[in-house]
């Protein structure tokens, strides 16, 4: 079984390294062709170079030659940069199942309600209307082929080097305020092992949240990442007058608590780290080794 990726992001390395007995080739792409040399050579995968200005030409037998499809890579300047250029190749091939990463940003502010999957979307930024747009286009793929396509939306990603005990230690973080915001979070060891878990249980037209059960205020995640390894707590900053990049102010506009019972029930995944105390003491845990 052989594996290719569209997209050799944080998330989608992690799976294909901690999955990577499973298949007998691992292929991804990433948008530079320097980058794409040195990730060859860190990872052992095959590696190459797909983005708005370029595109391997053997990508094309490469997914002749795949069983796995992982598309991790965003939405381009017009929709799905592989739907457009590689939507012909996939629908002829021996792809079983597709999976795409989304976000629960497509669901928008919801008040600080709990939601699910039965959640209707509704996408307040012009980035997650996109988003949605290149969902239904892969599952519209997926009923005119029959091959399975599963949707995973990630909720907040964290985990080795990206987590915030690394912002703190680097004095890139800010304690923002912001009275009854919560986020959700996930570890990228449990997008991995819903992606595994998924691949040995495909349903073809299925939307997963991906997420931990515990949404919290970030300012409160802050306040445990600096009690656990004593690095200084920034001061508390009022949302209103906080210094954040429009993207970032974006983030706070959007409210919601939701629930991930569909990825327990139905693919039987167990979270390693259900909230962000089990997934900051293991990163702890990790650095002091």
């Amino acid at each position: 079984m052989n594996l290719f990726v569209f997209g050799l992001g944080f998330s989608a390395r992690h799976f294909a390294e901690r999955e990577r007995a499973r298949f007998n080739a691992v292929r991804a792409t990433v948008t530079e062709p320097e980058r794409a040399r040195n990730l060859a050579a860190e990872t052992g995968f095959t590696l190459r170079s797909f983005g708005p200005d370029t595109d391997d030409p053997r990508i094309a037998g490469d997914l002749a030659d795949t069983d796995v499809l992982l598309i991790s890579a965003p939405p381009g300047r017009d929709g799905d940069t592989v739907l457009a250029r590689y939507r012909d190749a996939i629908a002829k091939s021996r792809i079983g199942w597709i999976g795409y990463l989304s976000t629960i940003g497509v669901y928008g502010d919801q008040g600080g309600d709990w939601i699910d999957e039965t959640t209707p979307a509704t996408p307040k930024s012009a980035r997650s209307r996109d988003r949605l747009a290149v969902e239904n286009a892969w599952l519209a793929l997926g009923a005119e082929t029959g091959k399975a396509v599963q949707v995973f939306r990630l909720s907040g990603i964290y985990g080795p080097g990206r987590n915030p005990i690394v912002k703190l230690r680097d004095g890139r973080t800010q304690r923002i305020v912001k009275p009854g915001q919560v986020f959700n979070r996930i570890h990228v060891a449990d997008i991995a092992a819903t992606l595994a878990a998924s691949i040995e249980h495909p349903r073809g037209g299925a939307v997963y949240n991906v997420t931990d059960d515990e949404p919290a205020p970030p300012q409160t995640v802050t306040e445990h990442a600096a009690a656990l390894t004593g690095l200084p707590l920034p001061p508390e900053i009022d949302f209103e007058t906080a210094d954040l990049s429009p993207m970032a102010r974006s983030f706070y506009g959007e409210n919601k608590r939701v629930r991930n019972r569909l990825i327990r029930e139905e693919l039987g995944v167990q979270l390693a780290f259900p909230t962000y105390r089990e997934g900051l003491a293991a990163l702890v845990s990790d650095a002091g080794r």
